[in-house]
Order: C-alpha cells, then sequence, then structure tokens
C-alpha cells in the first residue's frame, strides 16, 4: 500500500467537510466519442452539469497503465527523492499545501507544464509514459472542444481546440496521489465518503479538464441546488469538466463545474488531469456566433494571463469570475 512520509503527513490538521453528499449519483452523462449523436449529448451534458463521462476515446489502454505504474512508483519514493523535481512554484512536487493561500488537504502531487519537463530528468521512463499520455489526451480533448463547436454551429470547427494546439498553450498537467486516511470517518463499510478534504471545492480556471483515476472513489460534483454526489469511478473511462474560460466563451450557456475529493480509509487514490488552456495572451470573452440577438455579454474580455494571475491569488472556493463579471444597469 502506498503511503506519504510520515513527516509530510503531519504537517497540518485535517481539514472535515461538514456538508456530505448524497448517495453515488448514477446519472452522470455518458457519451460514446465514436457515436454521430455525441455532438448533442456533449452540449446538453455541458448545459445541465458541467460535466461527462466519456467512452470510446481513443487513448490506448497501454498508456493509461503504464503512466499509473510510473506514477504509483514515483509517489512511492521517499519524500526527498520526490522533492528533487522542485516546489511547487506552481510547477514540481508538493504535498498537503494547495497554493499559497492556505488551502491544504490530504494529497500529494506533481503539477507539470504539458512540455517536457526539465525536472523530471532522474524520471526517464516516469518522462516517456508522460509524453505518451498527455499527447493522447491531448488530441482527445481536441476531438471533444470540435465535437462541441459542431454541437453549438460553430466556425470555424477549431475555434476551440486551437487555442490547445497552438505552440503558447499554456496547458498544464497534474498528478494526485491521495493515500489512504487513517483519520477517516467512513459512512460506510468500504471506507469512502469519509469526511476529509483530499482536494477542496473548486472550479477549473482553464477550457476544459480531462479527469481519469484509478478504481477508487473520492470524486464529488456540485448540482446546481448546491447539493454534492459521489462520482461512480471508472478506471478505463475519462471524466470532462467545464472550466471557467469556457464558461465564459459560451457567455454563460455552459457552467464551469465545482468538484472536491474525500479520502478514503482503506485505498489510495491516483488522479492524473490535463488542464486545457489557452495561450497567456489570448483574449477571453463570449464567442460572437453564440451571441443571440440583442443579447448582451455577461463577462468582461480579460486575458488568460489575466484570469490565470487573479486564480492563483485566490483561495480554492473562491468565486474568480465574479469579478470579470459584468454589473447590470439598474
Amino acid at each position: 500500500m502506498v503511503v506519504l512520509s510520515k513527516p509530510a503527513i503531519e504537517q497540518f490538521s485535517n481539514i472535515r467537510t461538514n456538508k456530505p453528499a448524497s448517495a453515488l449519483f448514477t446519472q452522470i452523462p455518458l457519451v460514446d466519442l465514436s457515436k454521430p449523436d455525441s455532438k448533442h449529448q456533449i452540449i446538453k451534458a455541458c448545459e445541465e452539469l458541467g460535466f461527462f463521462k466519456v467512452i470510446n476515446h481513443g487513448v490506448p489502454m497501454e498508456f493509461i497503465s503504464l503512466l499509473e505504474s510510473e506514477a504509483t512508483k514515483f509517489f512511492s519514493l521517499p519524500l526527498c527523492e520526490k522533492q528533487t523535481t522542485g516546489q511547487p512554484k506552481p510547477y514540481g512536487y508538493g504535498n498537503k499545501r494547495i497554493g499559497t493561500h492556505g488551502d491544504v488537504g490530504w494529497v500529494e502531487f506533481l503539477l507539470l507544464t504539458t512540455n517536457q519537463d526539465p525536472n523530471l530528468h532522474r524520471f526517464q521512463s516516469f518522462r516517456l509514459a508522460l509524453g505518451d499520455y498527455m499527447k493522447s489526451v491531448k488530441k482527445m480533448a481536441c476531438e471533444i472542444l470540435e465535437t462541441m463547436a459542431d454541437g453549438l454551429k460553430i466556425q470555424p470547427r477549431n475555434a476551440l481546440s486551437k487555442l490547445l494546439m497552438d505552440e503558447e498553450s499554456d496547458s498544464v498537467f497534474r498528478v494526485n496521489h491521495y493515500p489512504p486516511c487513517p483519520d477517516v470517518q467512513p459512512v460506510n463499510a468500504n471506507g469512502t465518503n469519509g469526511d476529509v478534504i483530499g482536494f477542496g471545492e473548486h472550479t477549473d480556471p482553464q477550457i476544459i479538464s480531462v479527469l481519469r483515476s484509478n478504481n477508487t472513489s473520492g470524486l464529488q460534483i456540485s448540482l446546481r441546488d448546491g447539493s454534492w454526489i459521489s462520482v461512480p469511478p471508472d478506471q478505463n473511462s475519462f471524466f470532462i469538466n467545464v472550466g471557467d474560460s469556457l464558461q465564459v466563451m459560451t457567455n454563460g450557456r455552459f457552467k464551469s463545474v465545482k468538484h472536491r475529493v474525500l479520502t478514503n480509509s482503506v485505498k489510495p487514490r491516483l488522479s492524473m488531469i490535463y488542464f486545457g488552456g489557452p495561450p497567456l495572451s489570448e483574449k477571453i470573452a463570449p464567442l460572437p456566433s453564440l451571441m443571440r440577438g440583442d443579447q448582451q455579454s455577461l463577462y468582461k474580455e480579460f486575458t488568460w494571463f489575466e484570469y490565470k494571475r487573479s486564480a492563483y491569488n485566490s483561495r480554492l472556493a473562491d468565486n474568480r469570475l465574479i469579478h470579470f463579471e459584468k454589473i447590470a444597469a439598474s
């Protein structure tokens, strides 16, 4: 069983949630990317939940399995070896402390750029596995965005995907490891859905996030009424999050999904997330082709650099978009 080194674990008190989730939610939208009607399913899911699961995604299972194996090996190393990848400022290895504004969780992580990261030069097999996986997942993310553009009738169909394909794309990749937490007070016999926060509630600031995890539960999303639901794990599929930037580009038609991770007292959880972001200089605003009649923009125009800076200067649970909303005339 993979565990964090003891000194790293005991640096902070655990953060508990007083907002428990309902039972496992069995109605997560399922999108089969091989089907012709997938564009309609994607649009519906983005409008209603901002979150969906994809199958027939085209990412080779050997890429998935190899990266999970290499990541497990990495997080099994002594703390001093993991720290050779650098402190998370913002890229590198970190544990417990998330960002610089007081957020903590029962998690250790590795945050990387999507280019070859020099800090991983000592972990060649891990680097190779990351490269193959990220290339394949990026391709899938672009296909999803182009299918989304078809459903929204956006021309050209690469209006969204080109932002990820740009050489200056500010996309990042994160690997999270949540060791079993002995302090969890489980609400069922499997040790799942406990009350200790692994990663606190937040939305993702980028355009789209592509998540895959092992077969351990813990991920929860918030519904529009504020209730939390647990997402059944599926190690063979991917989950897609609408990010804040996509919410703005659709003028609020799509909503970025608030999500969090709770710890498990029995099994470790490993998740791998590709965050598809635009170039830093890209201006983020509602797409003109999605504005109907005399519809007004709900948001001020901003660059991705401006929004990213705001996000890094905020707490996890803060509503970052509120600073970029237009104030309606009274």
